[in-house]
């Protein structure tokens, strides 16, 4: 169901919560002028810290000059769509990562400075903890959530970048860091999260005033994607346990319908494990203020231009048309299939963009209800909330995690997937199975091509298209893409990844 978006609410209220695009961003000021010792030492001040620390959860998709939304750019990198847009030059380095062939002024830029930012900012309440007059169990709280979110931007960071510079205590001039190799990086954060899950000192589900807080099961869901994607096979049995957890918990579940999920109303419904919340109401976002609270252009950069109907008055961007092949993966009767596809291609009332094949995807179409309370800039403030984790992943995780030793459980895990899908359920599954599962219901949203990548199928499915689009085949050292070259010029010590 439909309920109240906290962090964005508490944001409105937040004396921190923009950031220039320059050093400036390394700062922290006040309002009061006061020391920040003696600033941070109130719990309503440290709340203030908290909502700072959130707050970059909401600026990948536009901001520093440069869109980001971040299951477009998992997704283009993958097989199910195409980068759209005018042409070629439009948002080129997603057009050039398509193609893996990025360099340092075509990478995703903008990434490294929004989580860096939200790992600045955990720091700092980390620190401010130290100060502060709380009640045990609202430190504890505080403390658990900026060290998980940190873990959180960490993650997408060693995701695309691998090898990065890391610190758990904010730097001083000259502001630079030892950059670790990626399975260092790993062994940092998972040893992190694993006690951060074994301590359960978060919820397991926030209730409903305070979703888009990070819960246990959120924890759990990502120490499974970080352990699975190392492939990090001494750690699958906690992993397993972990979403055994959730699967056996009260507080989630599959919801029957699967195209309500993308709906509003469906917005942490009882299968969403953990959403990053925008909000269309009391916008302060605008084009010349992309880091202030609202909504989200992701909408907007994802439909076509200029169709005037299908409840959209408003013009879209043409990007990550869906691939006509994409279709034949679903099978006759897989609900999925019209949930996901926004089928257009007996409609041409609209202008036809780059790559257009009339087939966009559904699950975060713009719709002119989804942005009807903004005050203005429309097109930047639809309240889409991202999906990150589901219930449906945490059952398709345990499959893959247990079909070694108990494949039959696996395939009742997988069943319940598909039967909510309008499919059968199966008797046997195999890895290729899960993956392909994993495909159709996840499709849109991110997971695709780190699912490729971390069972090695990358380099046999991401290779050159009939149509001339891709004409690269990906390999290994395409796994961590380009570091942006503005960062190599401020930290001379840095070393570009291979690409």
């Amino acid at each position: 169901m439909k309920t109240t978006k906290y962090i964005m609410a508490l944001a409105a209220a937040s004396l921190m919560l923009t950031s220039a695009c320059s050093d400036d961003f390394l700062d922290v000021k006040n309002n009061t002028g006061e020391p920040l010792e003696e600033y941070y030492t109130t719990q309503e001040h440290i709340d203030e810290a908290l909502v700072a620390a959130y707050d970059p959860l909401h600026w990948p998709d536009w901001g520093l000059d440069q869109y980001n939304a971040l299951n477009i750019d998992a997704e283009v990198l993958g097989d199910n769509f195409w980068v759209g847009g005018s042409d070629k030059n439009d948002m080129k380095n997603w057009h050039m990562l398509f193609n893996f062939e990025a360099d340092a002024e075509n990478t995703y830029a903008s990434l490294w400075t929004v989580d860096y930012s939200g790992v600045k900012r955990c720091n700092d309440l980390l620190k401010y903890l130290g100060w502060a007059v709380l009640t045990d169990s609202a430190r504890v709280a505080c403390e658990y959530q900026a060290r998980a979110l940190r873990v959180y931007y960490y993650n997408n960071l060693w995701h695309y970048f691998g090898n990065i510079p890391f610190f758990l205590e904010n730097l001083t001039s000259p502001y630079t860091a030892p950059q670790l190799k990626a399975d260092e990086v790993y062994e940092n954060l998972i040893v992190e999260l694993e006690q951060l899950a074994d301590d359960n000192k978060l919820p397991f589900r926030w209730d409903d005033k305070n979703c888009g807080r990070i819960s246990q099961a959120m924890i759990y869901m990502m120490y499974a994607e970080m352990v699975m994607y190392q492939n990090d096979q001494a750690r699958y049995p906690k992993a397993l346990e972990y979403m055994k957890k959730i699967i056996n918990s009260s507080d989630y579940d599959l919801v029957s319908d699967y195209a309500s999920i993308w709906e509003t109303a469906g917005e942490w419904s009882k299968e969403a494990i953990w959403e990053i919340n925008y909000n269309d109401a009391n916008n302060e976002r605008g084009w010349s203020s992309p880091l202030a609270i609202g909504g989200t252009v992701m909408p907007t950069l994802i439909s076509p231009n200029g169709l005037k109907g299908e409840g959209l008055t408003q013009d879209g961007w043409g990007f990550l048309p869906v691939r006509l092949e994409t279709l034949n993966k679903f099978s006759a009767g897989d609900k999925r299939l019209d949930a996901t596809v926004w089928d257009l291609r007996d409609i041409v009332e609209y202008n036809n963009r780059y790559q257009d094949t009339h087939l966009w995807l559904k699950k975060y179409r713009a719709q002119d209800a989804n942005n009807a309370a903004a005050k203005g800039d429309m097109n930047l403030n639809y309240n889409n909330n991202l999906r990150v984790y589901r219930y449906a992943e945490a059952l398709l995780n345990a499959a893959e995690l247990i079909l070694p030793s108990d494949p039959a459980q696996a395939a009742k895990w997988v069943s319940l997937v598909r039967e909510r899908a309008g499919l059968k359920a199966v008797s046997s599954v195999t890895l290729d199975d899960i993956i392909n599962e994993r495909d159709l219901e996840f499709m849109g949203e991110g997971k695709r091509y780190f699912d490729l990548v971390r069972t090695g199928k990358a380099a046999s499915v991401l290779v050159p298209d009939t149509y001339g689009y891709r004409t690269n085949t990906w390999n290994p050292t395409k796994k961590y893409i380009p570091i942006a070259q503005a960062e190599l010029d401020s930290d001379p010590a840095l070393v570009q990844n291979e690409y």
